[in-house]
């Protein structure tokens, strides 16, 4: 028996794979250009986007001579999907080209989907889809279920290492400065687009989980900074008319502090589900 959530040599059956375009090559994206370059069954890499493409060429080196390199809006025609992994600024510049076009667009800057909600009518009116993986966060499912029926409410706590939280713009404006701090702090409360400005390259796990479940002025959010801490954890608790339950989860982060390793599998895992002849899961 073949493993679940996986495709079974596609090009035997006369399917050809999907071209995959990854727009970013920060922790995320190198590791998805790496998974992709290796063979993915049913998928091949289309292009890659960055912003450097001479450096670009030189970080990858002679195995991927034949990728397309280019600039993000050269890439909507090298491929079927994109993956997004660029600052939340160009989350517009990557996905409209693709949905206009009834493509997909993986997000990870689901945050800043709340600045260019246009995008949604967009992939609706050309037959696109936004895809938001569940990437750090666990129980999307749960809360999307829970969502056809009533929630009453949603709550997350996270808390972070300090060097996943110095620099964010809300602890700029605010004068709030952790760098030195012997004990947690909690340096936020208040709702998902409210974090979503606040900490654009931090919080898109509560923006996901309000697109999933209440929106992002109804789901509410605490921030800890914990110099304690060397994982980003989260905390989350629902109520609603068909069940009530509570999740957490601790995250090991990649060599950027912001994001976690299970990030670009938790997008491996949602490409594999675009071809697999079993989906587990809502």
């Amino acid at each position: 028996m073949t493993a679940v959530n996986t495709v079974t040599e596609p090009e035997a059956r006369g399917v050809p794979p999907l071209r995959v375009a990854v727009a970013g090559m920060g922790a995320v994206g190198m590791r998805l250009v790496t998974e992709l370059g290796a063979g993915l069954p049913g998928f091949e890499l289309g292009a890659i986007a960055v912003r450097d493409i001479a450096a670009a060429r030189e970080k990858l080196g002679d195995d991927y001579a034949a990728t397309p390199i280019v600039n993000v809006d050269e890439l909507e025609p090298f491929a079927d999907v994109v993956i997004e992994c660029l600052p939340a600024s160009l989350l517009r510049q990557v996905v409209l080209p693709f949905v206009s076009a009834g493509k997909k667009a993986i997000v990870l800057s689901c945050g800043a989907l709340l600045r260019n909600t246009d995008l949604i009518d967009v992939a609706r009116d050309n037959g696109g889809q936004i895809i938001v993986p569940s990437g750090a966060l666990l129980g999307l499912d749960a809360v999307t279920a829970a969502a056809e029926g009533q929630i009453r409410s949603v709550k997350m706590t996270t808390r972070k290492p300090v060097t996943g939280l110095v620099g964010a713009p809300y602890l700029v404006e605010n004068n709030i400065n952790i760098a030195d701090i012997k004990e947690p702090l909690r340096v936020f409360s208040g709702t998902a687009r409210q974090a979503a400005i606040g900490f654009p390259a931090n919080l898109n796990v509560a923006v996901a989980l309000s697109l999933a479940g209440l929106g992002p002025d109804n789901t509410l959010l605490d921030i800890w900074a914990d110099p304690k801490l060397t994982r980003n954890t989260h905390h989350i608790e629902v109520d609603s008319d068909s069940a009530s339950f509570s999740m957490s989860i601790e995250n090991i982060p990649t060599d950027n502090p912001k994001t976690g390793r299970i990030t670009a599998l938790s997008v491996i895992a949602a490409l594999k589900k675009l071809r697999a002849p079993l989906r587990v899961g809502t």
